[in-house]
């Protein structure tokens, strides 16, 4: 049996003798497009929000972790700018304290307009 011969890893191509013109595609109606479907409009978009609040969204976050037999941490953070964070169960208490006590003096839960108007 004779071995048989290795293709060539490589093609070369020619190299053209000048500039030509790219091959233009023709344009083609898309198949299976529903005819009219722009007009019809799809109803659930027209319809209200179904995830529409009630106004209200989070301001503050207060992260608690303590998992058993460790170190419990906790951080606490607010759109406003307050971030605080603890590490130990004492100092842990004492944010969970602060978070309490910033939600009452917080500039964007408390607008200042408000209080004066009332």
């Amino acid at each position: 049996m004779s071995p048989r011969p290795h293709p060539r890893l490589k093609s070369i191509t020619p190299t053209p003798a000048g500039p030509r013109v790219a091959e233009q595609d023709e344009a083609r109606a898309a198949v299976g497009e529903p005819t009219g479907a722009a007009r019809k409009g799809v109803r659930t978009a027209l319809g209200p929000d179904p995830h529409r609040g009630d106004g209200r969204y989070p301001v503050a976050w207060l992260h608690i972790s303590a998992p058993r037999g460790t170190t419990p941490t906790a951080t606490s953070k607010c759109l406003c700018g307050w971030d605080r964070s603890a590490v130990g169960q004492r100092r842990v208490l004492a944010l969970i304290a602060d978070h309490q006590a910033h939600r009452d003096t917080c500039p964007l839960r408390t607008p200042k307009e408000g209080r004066a108007a009332a």
